[in-house]
């Protein structure tokens, strides 16, 4: 058996396989990463060293997981990051690494299911609204233009087709079928789906496309900056914050709070759980699922303010 002899090279090794064969987004990477250093931390703080990765057993591991809810973080906060050490053994025995997978037994803790927050159908308008009016530090009138409908169209996609920022942010043209209001979205683990999009987030996207093409630049992504570089989720996110902020008592004022709202609303309005479970690319039903609490909540508050038995 070819084993290393350092917990820390392997993971390492670990992390190249995650981010070149797996293709994993860098938000999962950046994740595993951090669990897995946490792990070391474990090992040096309650065993003052950093064990061989042959000599870690369950009941080595089973600990860690006291060990970072001391620290305060969330049920959802411990699932990933056991989520995280379970792979990496899975895979240090895959790759006979190691003689067992010793995390194999592992408990993964149940998920707490918190309610999404989503925007209300009136408020939409009032987002795009806001986009429309918001104020550009430009003094090139072409620069304010793009911005304008480049944010626009993003915000018209990702509330249209439910994607995540980072799957909106690498559509690419050949990506969009146009005639028949369809995109090719490539998702988590690199999974590519067929997802439609509507006619307003059409016409958005070909309005800025309009503006978009009129920038030199070799980039083929379709959401650029005006200089012609990719445009970041960090960015995104900033931008969409900034826009949401005075229009919706949301908890959340993010780019995935309008996946969110597109699922609630589609439900809202008597779509499938199946659909809706496709077009968000859920690998499972159960992860569509939490909406359909939202949908609930929303029916309890209309029945109470309209039936006269209420």
């Amino acid at each position: 058996m070819n084993s290393l002899s350092n917990l820390e090279n392997n993971i390492d090794k670990f992390i190249n396989y995650c981010n070149v064969e797996r293709r994993f987004s860098q938000h999962t990477i950046i994740n595993y990463s951090i669990a897995l250093k946490q792990l070391c931390a474990y090992f040096q703080d309650e065993y003052n060293v950093i064990p061989n990765i042959e000599e870690i057993s369950i009941d080595m591991l089973r600990p860690f997981i006291g060990w970072l809810d001391d620290k305060g973080l969330s049920r959802n906060s411990l699932r990933l990051k056991v989520s995280a050490i379970k792979s990496f053994f899975k895979f240090c025995y895959k790759k006979q690494i190691t003689n067992y997978n010793c995390a194999s037994n592992i408990i993964v803790p149940k998920r707490f299911n918190k309610i999404p927050s989503y925007l209300l159908e009136k408020e939409v308008p009032d987002l795009l609204n806001n986009i429309e009016c918001e104020q550009y530090h430009k003094k090139n009138e072409f620069a304010v233009n793009f911005e304008k409908c480049r944010n626009m169209a993003l915000i018209e996609l990702l509330y249209s087709s439910g994607l995540r920022i980072s799957e909106a942010l690498a559509v690419k043209y050949n990506d969009i079928d146009f005639s028949n209001h369809l995109v090719k979205v490539t998702g988590k683990g690199n999974k590519q789906r067929i997802t439609p999009i509507g006619t307003k987030a059409i016409e958005a996207i070909k309005k800025y496309l309009d503006y978009r093409n009129q920038i030199i630049t070799d980039e083929k992504l379709i959401f650029i900056t005006y200089k012609g570089t990719p445009y970041t989720p960090n960015t995104a996110w900033r931008m969409i914050n900034k826009n949401m902020q005075g229009i919706t008592k949301a908890a959340q004022k993010s780019p995935h709070i309008l996946r969110h709202s597109c699922a609630t609303h589609l439900l809202n309005a008597g779509a499938e759980l199946m659909a809706v479970s496709e077009l968000l690319g859920h690998s499972s039903v159960s992860t569509t699922q939490i909406y359909t609490h939202v949908s609930t909540n929303r029916l309890k508050q209309v029945y109470k303010q309209a039936h006269p038995k209420a």
